[in-house]
């Protein structure tokens, strides 16, 4: 997902305990409602009536529903890298982890496939006024990335190849979703730009 630098809104205070579970309960709703019929299935009011707030305070959390599939695409990812960590890629270099990594994430988003196009579709709608949860995506992205390269301080050159890898892979989601690559052409991609973490370890051939 894109890491561009954006137009942001003021920080907001952190959420209080009740808050934070109010903001589950709507990403949750969202999620179900989004796994069962895609982007059109993901009504306002209905995520408000099925989280059991009103449809003033959805607006609060989030003022449009691409600003809340970008937010429940970010909470997909935090559940996954959770689930990474847990059980962490058996690859013998970074490349071949990172791919091992992204091809769990990609198997687990294409067992919700009505899930996974309302978010990217969302993606793609997001405008500049939904950069920071567009951003958040990115982060996460970002993270899982790192973890799998086993890298806690990455340099400019490894941090570039990752946002490369971060475009390849949405777009090989994207064009999966819309039927234009197979499963084995996704992961041939995925496979093959993975191999620019190759060129960024220390003393590699430029």
């Amino acid at each position: 997902m894109p890491a561009e630098a954006s137009t942001s809104r003021p920080a907001s205070p952190p959420l209080t305990e009740r808050q934070e579970a109010r903001r589950r309960r709507i990403l949750r709703a969202s999620a179900h409602l989004a796994s069962r019929g895609g982007f059109d299935a993901v009504q306002m009011r209905e995520v408000a009536e099925s989280s059991q707030v009103a449809l003033g305070t959805l607006y609060r959390y989030f003022p449009s529903k691409v600003h809340l599939l970008v937010a429940t695409m970010q909470d997909q990812l935090e559940h996954m890298h959770g689930t990474l960590r847990k059980k962490p890629p058996a690859g013998d270099t970074a490349a071949e982890r990172v791919a091992e990594t992204l091809m769990r994430a990609f198997r687990a988003l294409q067992r919700e496939p009505h899930l996974a196009d309302a978010m990217v579709r969302a993606l793609t709608f997001a405008d500049r006024s939904v950069s920071p949860e567009v951003d958040q995506v990115s982060r996460q992205t970002t993270a899982i990335i790192l973890d799998a390269m086993g890298l806690a301080d990455p340099t400019p050159q490894q941090l570039s190849a990752v946002r490369v890898i971060e475009h390849t892979w949405h777009s090989a989601l994207t064009t999966w979703l819309s039927g234009r690559a197979s499963i084995a052409q996704v992961k041939i991609d995925i496979e093959t730009v993975c191999r620019l973490i190759d060129l960024t370890e220390p003393g590699a051939s430029r």
